[in-house]
Order: structure tokens, then C-alpha cells, then sequence
């Protein structure tokens, strides 16, 4: 995650001491905190949509992981000092058992978040959420009303997505919207900094598309490198543009670290006073973290190096705990996530800001060159702003 909000305009947030861990103010013999994690609690979901990473759908299967076996998940969890729990899916509040859970994963000293569509948050709903204690309900949407249908395959899916959202606001739940950026909707995401700001929502992360489940057929609808440029650099104007009019909300973009290289080199070529304040956060950030401070476990208990990347697992936590999957450095790709600045080839080898970036999405690397130490192919740097060429 890049938070534009905090490198450009210094806002602090919630999630900021996990995002920049300060190595020197570490506390002195601890441990280190184990990864954030994402539980796909479920595959089943009562949307479509068509860059769904997990290529959830409507049918309900029964959990490979019923209640008692999620909570010892959760318990393996805090062992392994995991600070975060996200429940997603799927649609996580398809999930009967979901608040018994969420209500154990607090019990037990976690923070908790929602990732769902939206669309099943009535009011009843919302004062469960509230009561559990969810630090954070991130809600789904991909435009306005008409494109964000379209993307969610069912008419209303918009409306009632809103509906969820003013429920949550309502309760002074802390709401986080979600966008993935396409061909198709980038040119409404001025629409969606005003729904921001109508709706009182407090942060939003725009999300590069991942080529990942039905995310990978949708690829070819990802942004021209030249349009990237364009959106990101649209999202700062408004980002600072609200934080000027007195609306500090958080803004990040996720899934694409050349966001933040980029925003260092504006602000060194414009001889901006916090350029090096900007590198300083992003290097004390590292970059993409998959297999370091961020990873995943699915509906099957298969733990993923991150979320985007359900084709590859290194164990299940039916068989092993969390944490000894995870530390298990006789797995190659584990191994290598957590220094793989050697492995790297193509352009994110000879980058001049890897320390920055740490390589990007492998799993985009995979899908397009088939190999998961190529170059991440959505990087839009040029080769002169990286290095390659003096």
C-alpha cells in the first residue's frame, strides 16, 4: 500500500505503524510482529464481479474450516504475534458463524476489518458490527451507479452498496471504500473523490488491477502506462486539494509500488522540500511485502502468500500452524519473497529504486511471463527514470 495522504500531505492513520515500522525505535528484544493477514472465510458470494482475484460465485459449499477449527486458527494467530485479521471472501457476512469469529479474534486482542460488498449491510447488520468491534469495514465499489453494476453483475448492487456504507457512517464505524482501477471506470474516480467527501467516508484505496482469478481474463482492460501516470497523478491533485478544504481523509493506492517511486521523483524533480522525507517512508515501508508482513489464508485453510495470489500455498493450517508454514524457509518461493532482491530479473533487477518497490506484484510476473521472478509488467517507470539508461 501507498498512502498518498501520508506522503504527501503528512497525515497519519491507523494502519501507519504497521505500514512504517521504525527499526530504530523497535522495542528492544521483542519479537518481530508476524504479517497482517487475509482470511477468505469463504468462497461464496452473492455478487459477480468480473475481477474477482478469488473467483468467488454464488454456490454455498460448507467451510473446510468450521467454527472451532477458526477460532484455533485464530489462536495460532496470536501466537504468532499476527497485529491484524481481515475478514474477506467471497462475501464474509454470507458466513454464519463470521461475528462468533470476529467476536473471538477480538477476545483474544486483535484488530479486526471487514472486506464486503456492501450490499448485506443493513441496519441490523451495521449495530452487529459496531457491538463486535470492527476497526475498519472496507466496502467495494467500482464507480458510479451504473459501472459499478456492471462490474458487480447485479442491478442494485450500487444502491445498496451506498446503503451499507451510510449505515456504517451512521454508527461512526470507520468506512474504507475500494476501487480498482480499469479502463472501464478511471475516468469516474472524480465522482468517487465527491462521493467520498458527500458520504463522510473516511479513507480509500484505489486498487491496481491484479491479474489474478478473473482478474487475469480482465487484464488486457488494465491502463495504458501512460494512463496510469495520468490517474495517479490525478488522485494526488485531489488528495491534497480535500486536505486543503479541510477533509484530511486517507488515501492509498495498492497493488503497484512504482505509485510511490513516482510521487519521490515528482517531488525531487520539483524540488519539493519533503523528497527525502518521501524516500525516507517508503524505504522504511520496503515495498511489496507478499510473503513478509502481508499474506493470506483461504476458505480451504491454504495459506497464500498474499491475497492476489491464490494459485501458490506452502501449507494448510488444517495440517500446521500458521506461523510454522509461513517461517518455513525450506519452501523456495517463501524463501524467496522474504529476500528476493537476487532472484529479481528483467528491469526490477537493474532498478535503481528496488529498495523502494521490492519487486512489485509477483503475481502479475507470473501471469504474463510465467515466471514469478520476472519483471512486474505494470510498472509504467521509464527506463531513464529508473536508471537503465543515464
Amino acid at each position: 500500500m501507498i498512502s498518498i495522504s501520508r506522503l504527501l500531505c503528512g497525515a497519519v492513520s491507523p494502519g501507519d505503524s504497521l505500514r512504517y515500522p521504525d527499526s530504530a525505535q523497535a522495542h528492544k528484544g521483542a519479537a518481530e510482529p508476524g504479517p497482517v493477514v487475509v482470511w477468505n472465510c469463504t468462497r461464496q458470494c452473492n455478487l459477480h464481479c468480473i475481477h474477482c482475484y478469488a473467483g468467488a460465485g454464488s454456490r454455498a459449499e460448507a467451510p473446510s474450516m468450521n467454527t472451532k477449527q477458526g477460532m484455533q486458527f485464530i489462536d495460532d494467530l496470536v501466537e504468532f504475534k499476527v497485529p491484524v485479521i481481515l475478514f474477506s471472501g467471497g462475501e464474509p457476512l454470507l458466513r454464519d458463524d463470521l461475528f462468533d469469529l470476529a467476536g473471538y479474534a477480538v477476545s483474544r486482542g486483535l484488530r479486526i476489518a471487514l472486506s464486503t460488498n456492501g450490499t448485506l449491510i443493513n441496519g441490523p447488520a451495521a449495530d452487529r458490527i459496531e457491538r463486535i468491534g470492527f476497526a475498519e469495514v472496507g466496502i467495494s465499489i467500482d464507480g458510479t451507479s451504473s459501472t459499478n453494476d456492471r462490474f458487480r453483475g447485479r442491478d442494485g448492487a450500487y444502491r445498496q452498496a451506498l446503503e451499507g456504507i451510510r449505515a456504517c457512517v451512521a454508527r461512526g464505524i470507520r468506512v474504507s471504500l475500494r476501487l480498482t482501477i480499469t479502463r472501464y471506470n478511471h475516468i469516474e474516480i472524480p465522482d468517487i473523490f465527491s462521493l467520498i467527501e458527500q458520504e463522510n467516508i473516511n479513507r480509500v484505496c484505489f486498487y491496481h488491477l491484479a491479474y489474478s482469478g478473473r482478474g487475469n481474463s480482465l487484464r488486457e482492460q488494465d491502463l495504458p502506462h501512460s494512463q496510469k501516470r495520468r490517474v495517479v497523478d490525478m488522485i494526488c491533485e485531489r488528495t491534497l486539494d480535500m486536505h486543503r478544504r479541510g477533509h484530511p481523509i486517507e488515501v492509498l493506492t495498492v497493488g503497484n509500488h512504482a505509485d510511490g517511486v513516482y510521487l519521490y521523483l515528482r517531488a525531487r524533480e520539483q524540488g519539493h522540500k519533503d523528497a527525502a522525507r518521501i524516500r525516507d517512508l517508503l524505504k522504511m515501508n520496503g515495498g511489496n511485502n507478499s510473503g513478509i508482513r502481508i499474506g493470506a489464508v483461504d476458505d480451504k485453510g491454504d495459506v497464500h502468500p498474499d491475497q492476489f495470489w491464490q494459485s501458490y500455498s506452502p501449507g494448510n493450517i488444517l495440517q500446521r500452524k500458521f506461523g510454522d508454514i509461513w517461517m518455513d524457509l525450506s519452501q523456495p518461493v517463501m524463501k524467496g519473497l522474504k529476500n528476493r532482491k537476487h532472484l529479481l530479473k528483467g528491469r526490477c533487477a537493474r532498478c535503481a529504486y528496488l529498495d523502494l518497490c521490492n519487486g512489485n506484484l509477483r503475481v502479475r510476473a507470473e501471469a504474463v511471463h510465467g515466471d514469478i521472478w520476472a519483471e512486474d509488467p505494470a510498472c509504467y517507470l521509464s527506463d531513464r527514470e529508473i536508471g537503465l539508461i543515464k
